[in-house]
C-alpha cells in the first residue's frame, strides 16, 4: 500500500464541495478526483489522468473483468513502439463472473511475479533509466505476495505516478459511503473525498448524468490527452515504455505540458465544445 493512502474521510453523504471555476479546474477548493480501476502497469493516457488529479479513489469494488487492463497491459519494444506483446497475471475468480477486483486472486503468485519481472526486464532493460526504473518497481514485486491481482495492479500504477513525481493522495472505494447508480455513486464518491472536481475521461463522458454531480454542486472535468508525439501509442501500450524511451524527468515535462483538463460551465456536457 502507498504511503499515500489515506483513510475514508467522514463527511456525510449529504454534504457538498466547492464549486469550480467555469474555464479551469480549481484546484483551491478541494482539487481534482479521478476514479479509477487499478490497471496493471496503465497506459500513458490513464497515468496522466491520474497525474492530472489531487486524488485517486481506487475503485476496487466493481466486477473483475477479464482481457481487460485490470491484469494485463501491452509491452512495447523500446526502440519500435508498434511492436507489442501482451503481459498477463493470471487471476483466479473465486467467485466466478461476480467477483470483485479485490477478491480476484492471483494464480501461482510466486511463478506469476518471475514471468512479469523477467518480460518486464526484457522489455526496457536496455534503456538509460532502467536502474531508476528498476528501484520504483520494487513494490510492485512486493505486492504479489498478497496473492490479489487488484493490490499488484494499484501498486504497479503508484510505482509510475511516483516516477513522475505525483503528490496526490489515494482513497479506497469500497472504504467510502456512496449510494447505487452509475453516476450518482461517481458523484457521491467526489463528494466523500471533499473534491470539488469529478475528472472524467473521454469515455466516461459520454454515459454521465449531470444530476447528481449539479446536486452536490460537484464540477465535472474532462481529461482529453494530445494524441500526437509520444501520446500517438499511449491508448494502447503501457506507460512504462514511455518512461523507459524518455525517462521520468523527461515524461513529468510533457504530461505537466500536455494541457488534457478541460472544465466547462460547471458540467461537461457530453458533445459540448471546449473553450
Amino acid at each position: 500500500m502507498s504511503r499515500r493512502t489515506c483513510m475514508p474521510h467522514t463527511s456525510p453523504l449529504s454534504a457538498t464541495a466547492s464549486p469550480a471555476a467555469s474555464s479551469a479546474p480549481d484546484r483551491s477548493s478541494g482539487g481534482l478526483c479521478a476514479i479509477h480501476q487499478p490497471n496493471l502497469f496503465p497506459r500513458l493516457t490513464t497515468l496522466a489522468k491520474l497525474f492530472a488529479a489531487d486524488t485517486w479513489i481506487v475503485l476496487d469494488d466493481v466486477q473483475f473483468t477479464r482481457r481487460d487492463y485490470q491484469h494485463r497491459t501491452r509491452l512495447a519494444a523500446l526502440d519500435f513502439p508498434e511492436h507489442t506483446r501482451w503481459l498477463s497475471v493470471p487471476t483466479h475468480l473465486p467467485h466466478g463472473r461476480q467477483t470483485l477486483i479485490q477478491d480476484a486472486l492471483i494464480v501461482d503468485a510466486r511463478l506469476a511475479r518471475r514471468r512479469t519481472q523477467a518480460m518486464v526486464g526484457q522489455a526496457y532493460r536496455s534503456s538509460p533509466h532502467w536502474h531508476s526504473l528498476s528501484r520504483a518497481l520494487e513494490p510492485v514485486w512486493a505486492a504479489f505476495d498478497t496473492g490479489r491481482t487488484g493490490a499488484v495492479a494499484q501498486a504497479s500504477t503508484l510505482a509510475l505516478l511516483d516516477l513522475l513525481g505525483w503528490s496526490g493522495r489515494v482513497l479506497t472505494a469500497s472504504r467510502l459511503p456512496a449510494r447505487p447508480g452509475r453516476s450518482q455513486r461517481l458523484a457521491d464518491l467526489t463528494g466523500a473525498a471533499d473534491a470539488a472536481t469529478y475528472l472524467c475521461g473521454t469515455g466516461g463522458i459520454t454515459y454521465l448524468d449531470p444530476a447528481p454531480f449539479s446536486h452536490r454542486n460537484v464540477s465535472v472535468a474532462l481529461f482529453q490527452p494530445p494524441s500526437t508525439g509520444v501520446w500517438t501509442s499511449a491508448r494502447r501500450v503501457t506507460a512504462l515504455w514511455a518512461l523507459a524511451r524518455l525517462g521520468p524527468a523527461n515524461l513529468n515535462a510533457v504530461v505537466r505540458s500536455s494541457g488534457g483538463v478541460r472544465v466547462h460551465g460547471g458540467f461537461l456536457h457530453a458533445g459540448a465544445a471546449l473553450s
